[in-house]
């Protein structure tokens, strides 16, 4: 296809990465149909790869700086998170940024971004995802690849608690001999409730089981158990049947504070208690009140509802001398098999945003994908990010209406729609035209073309 010069639409993007910037002779490959036939597909190239800049902060698992480097785009990478005014000056020239938990991308620092497309989350989410999204910015996390390494930090939790090794390890740090088998239980036969039976909570249940404990699990839609595990209907009904429950569930209006005084005092006496998965999700100040009168039998808590920003003596928290009581620094995914996944998970999803324009997975974004694009010389495929309003469709339709539309799909998210439509038989002047009306509607946020 003939080189073609198309301008960015949007201050948030530049123009490598909004629209083809040269022709590039497509990579091809062999993909099965249906009945055993192949058809040849096209790899998709936006722009010159070499002019993408992307941005990796707090030392961000080298598995991902190879993916990316591999591209070909330039890979800039930081140990550490940046000052926030050394950060608004590097963010105005790149077109992605990878962080971790302790970068903070606010709406300060998403203003100064000018050709930010598109954000990787390689741990906790610190991103403005309104702003974000309001100015075409798709952002990605890894949702999934810490699932292992959290549910094992769980079942070890679990064996310190009932055996209440941690309370044993601090006696004999201090010199002190203790031993005693009054309230240390072996964990088999016990009873374990799951509140939130998702990718953790699923894998925990098997592990459970293998050890010969009962699991019982309590989600707020109908999931198919694995092994022999059961699904109760309500919270109160697990938490008073179980010896150990364990707290699986995302942050939202929904589970902050679920866990308080009224809950607590429904678990049996002697219990045990297990929050990895949002600090918010226990009222902190009633779980300790029920560990020093003797309500529960322990507590182990991975996460809290403020955290240190950076390694250090800066942790407090009433839970601090609390009897049997296991606190650890938000490690639940801290593994090395973890981070390595999460480099993959999370570099390919941005790959395949800056190449193909795939959303799925994206956090605050409408999740669009089409598949492979044929390997026909005059074919593009249009990503349109606009407003959510009526009669946009309508208006792109009209645009394409003498252009032959392979397929096309849309998605709304919020006040953010997002729509990608493949088109064959076009002339690099038919695609000046699409581009610069569709970039000219009065909803567009982001236009790109891709070849």
């Amino acid at each position: 296809m003939p080189s073609t010069n198309i301008p960015s639409t949007s201050a948030a993007i530049a123009p490598e990465l909004a629209a083809a910037a040269a022709a590039v002779a497509p990579t091809t490959r062999e993909r099965q149909g249906s009945f055993g036939g192949s058809t040849r597909v096209k790899v998709l190239k936006p722009f010159n790869t070499a002019n993408i800049k992307i941005l990796l902060l707090e030392n961000v698992n080298e598995t991902a700086v190879s993916a990316m480097r591999a591209q070909g785009y330039q890979v800039e990478t930081h140990a550490k998170a940046l000052a926030e005014d050394v950060l608004i000056e590097k963010i105005r020239d790149v077109h992605c940024v990878g962080i971790r938990s302790k970068t903070k991308l606010t709406k300060k620092v998403l203003d100064a971004a000018e050709k930010l497309g598109v954000i990787g989350c390689f741990c906790i989410n610190q991103v403005d995802l309104e702003v974000a999204a309001q100015k075409g910015i798709a952002v990605f996390n890894s949702p999934f690849s810490n699932s292992r390494s959290v549910a094992e930090l769980v079942i070890a939790e679990i064996v310190l608690l009932s055996r209440q090794l941690g309370d044993r390890n601090s006696e004999m740090h201090q010199g002190i001999w203790s031993k005693v088998s009054a309230n240390c239980f072996e964990i088999r036969g016990k009873t374990l409730g799951i509140v939130g039976y998702g990718h953790i909570g699923s894998q925990l249940s098997v592990l459970a089981e293998s050890m010969g404990m009962r699991v019982f699990f309590h989600d707020v839609v109908p999931l198919m158990p694995l092994g022999t595990s059961k699904q109760v209907n309500s919270l109160d009904e697990l938490l008073e049947m179980s010896d150990f429950v364990t707290l699986h569930v995302p942050e939202t209006e929904d589970t902050k504070n679920m866990i308080g005084e009224h809950e607590l005092n429904r678990m049996k006496q002697g219990s045990f208690l297990i929050n990895a998965s949002r600090g918010t999700i226990v009222q902190i100040p009633a779980l300790a009140k029920a560990l020093r009168s003797g309500h529960l039998g322990g507590a182990a808590v991975d996460v809290f509802p403020k955290e240190p920003a950076a390694n250090g003596k800066f942790f407090e928290s009433e839970l601090v001398g609390c009897p049997n009581t296991l606190l650890t620094p938000h490690i639940g995914g801290s593994t090395e098999e973890a981070q390595s996944m999460i480099g993959v998970e999370v570099s390919q999803a941005l790959i395949k945003f800056i190449n193909n324009g795939t959303s799925i997975g994206a956090v605050n974004f409408p999740e669009v994908d089409l598949r492979a694009i044929r390997d026909e010389e005059n074919s593009i495929r249009l990503c349109y990010t606009h407003m959510n309003v009526p009669g946009v469709l309508l208006r792109i339709t009209n645009i394409l209406a003498e252009h032959n539309v392979d397929k096309q799909f849309s998605d709304s998210k919020g006040k953010i729609a997002y729509l990608m439509a493949d088109i064959s038989d076009v002339t690099p002047e038919q695609i000046q035209e699409i581009y610069q009306r569709v970039s000219e509607t009065p909803t567009n946020i982001v236009t790109r073309v891709l070849y």
